[in-house]
Parts: C-alpha cells; structure tokens; sequence
C-alpha cells in the first residue's frame, strides 16, 4: 500500500508512515502496484515528499561529518572559522555566505575555507555594495577587495551600487571606502558540515539549520 494511505487510514502525518515503512523493500511488481494506485497530484506529491527526505537524510549525515571533525580536536581554524560563522554568516539551506566591510575577516573566513576544507578559490563569489562617494571609483574597490582575499577576477560578480549595508549598523557610507563585501560558496553538504560542528563545539543542537 502507498505509504500516503497507510497515514490516511492511520489518520497520522506522510511524513510519519515514509519514516515507519522507508526501510522495507519492495519487489519492482509491488511498487508498480503502488504507483497504479496513484493519482497523477497525488504520484507528484509522492515523489516530491521522497525526494524531501532524500535531501534532508543528506544535509543530517553532513551535519554528522561536521561534528565528528570537531570531535578530533586540534585544528584551531576549523574552530575558529565554524564560530566565526555562527556569527557572521547567512544561516540559510544551501550556500556559504558571508558579509562584512573587514577585509581582514572575510580573508580569514576565506582562509579556513580553503586550507581546513579544501575549497579551490576559483569556486568562490564575490560582490560587493559600492559607494562611489567615497572618492574612489568601482574599480578601485574591487581591487581592494581582490588583492586583499588574493581571489582572481573570476570570482567577481555584479556589484550592488549605494545600497544601504545592513551589516555595518546604518553606519554613513563616508565610513567604509571600500564598502562591504559578500563572500559566497554553493555548497550544501560544506555549509550543513559548518553547522554540525558549530553545534558540536558549542554543545547544542539546532533543527532549524536541519529543515
């Protein structure tokens, strides 16, 4: 039986009969019965909640990887870059971002990156909110920003020009020559590793970085 009628007629969540009946096998005749069984929304909905679950057990078992990094010990920049994002970085499913007007920082962020997780700066993103009253020109600032992380030109994308930063505190834009720059890698099992071990090295747990 389809597992979404086995929670109708358990009157329980899908979510709760995948979990309960995910580890049974099927013959290929049994799942061809089950498929017939199914209304094309209903068939979409299936595969779409399995496919939900697939990702989920992925993003868990990376989360695993982080945590029993941190429970080597020893390596002080994978500590140190995990807690530097917990406070600077986006807490978002599937990309590595952080924003910041210190070069210094993101450089460092950057560093544990590349040398604790073995990320080629090639696959890094780069933009940045420019203030061209600052009395430097766009391509002055993004050279600032280039040489001072040491990534190549490819790594540049479109740049926002006199936005407002939310990271600087509504400080005024005569403030931060340079502006602010926003690091970002596409990474879903690296940013779910990064949240595994933040909760491993703090002593917590998060669900919400799971969902």
């Amino acid at each position: 039986m389809p597992y979404k009628h086995i929670a109708s007629r358990l009157r329980v969540s899908p979510a709760s009969a995948y979990q309960w009946t995910k580890d049974i096998e099927l013959t290929p005749k049994q799942k061809r019965k089950n498929l017939e069984h199914l209304g094309g929304a209903e068939l979409v909905a299936v595969r779409t909640q399995a496919w939900s679950e697939q990702n989920r057990e992925r993003r868990r078992m990376a989360q695993q990887d982080g945590r029993r990094r941190a429970r080597l010990g020893g390596d002080l920049l994978h500590q140190a870059g995990c807690m530097l994002y917990w406070a600077e970085g986006a807490k978002s499913r599937n990309n590595i971002k952080v924003t910041n007007s210190d070069v210094h920082m993101i450089r460092y962020f950057l560093r544990f990156l590349t040398e604790t997780l073995d990320v080629p700066k090639e696959r890094f993103a780069l933009s940045i909110n420019v203030y061209t009253n600052n009395g430097l020109d766009i391509e002055e600032i993004e050279r600032h920003w280039l040489e001072g992380l040491d990534l190549p030109t490819s790594c540049v994308r479109k740049h926002a020009v006199n936005r407002p930063p939310t990271s600087s505190s509504g400080r005024k834009r005569n403030k931060l020559p340079y502006g602010v720059a926003t690091l970002s890698l596409g990474d879903t099992a690296l940013l779910q590793h990064i949240y595994g071990a933040i909760q491993e090295y703090a002593g917590f747990d998060e669900p919400r970085w799971l969902n």
